[in-house]
């Protein structure tokens, strides 16, 4: 079946709407708007911002599920890689994240890059690699200086350092 103008407009209000909700908190239904969405037209967005609802919820194996859906959609997308460190990060499995992260940071189409470089230096904070951490922190830093977390966990960590 040929993909309509009507199923991609029909797709991007119900996205507008799942993240309506998921910004109000209502995950479930948002969950369920991000899957209608789905259905009529798969984006790279909808599917990372589904896996994002599902990782609210603690359910980090189905998030990273999402993640790669919307990576066979478009591999240029960053969020989904970050995305994907991060849920691995919550899982504990700390050096299984690092690639993605890396990926991230590399990929073509990503506006938050900040994300992976903060999500790199807590890798290897947790690790013990702590000058390792503070470049990637600060990395985050140069990109985005107001980031408040990358800024706390640098001087924290630089703190820790004396």
């Amino acid at each position: 079946m040929a993909l309509t103008d009507d199923d991609i407009q029909a797709a991007w209000k119900l996205f507008q709407k799942a993240y309506a909700l998921h910004m109000r908190g209502e995950l479930a239904d948002a969950i369920q708007a991000y899957k209608a969405s789905i259905t009529h037209y798969p984006t790279a967005e909808a599917h990372t911002f589904l896996g994002w609802a599902y990782s609210l919820l603690g359910l980090y194996e189905q998030a990273i599920a999402e993640c790669h859906k919307a990576i066979a959609i478009d591999p240029t997308f960053g969020n989904p890689y970050n995305d994907i460190g991060a849920y691995l990060i919550e899982l504990g499995r700390w050096d299984e994240a690092i690639p993605w992260l890396e990926k991230a940071i590399q990929a073509p189409r990503y506006q938050a890059r900040a994300f992976p470089f903060m999500n790199l230096g807590r890798v290897y904070e947790h690790k013990g690699e702590w000058l390792k951490a503070l470049h990637f922190y600060r990395q985050a830093l140069a990109l985005q200086p107001n980031y408040r977390l990358a800024r706390e966990a640098y001087y924290t960590l630089l703190g820790k350092l004396n």
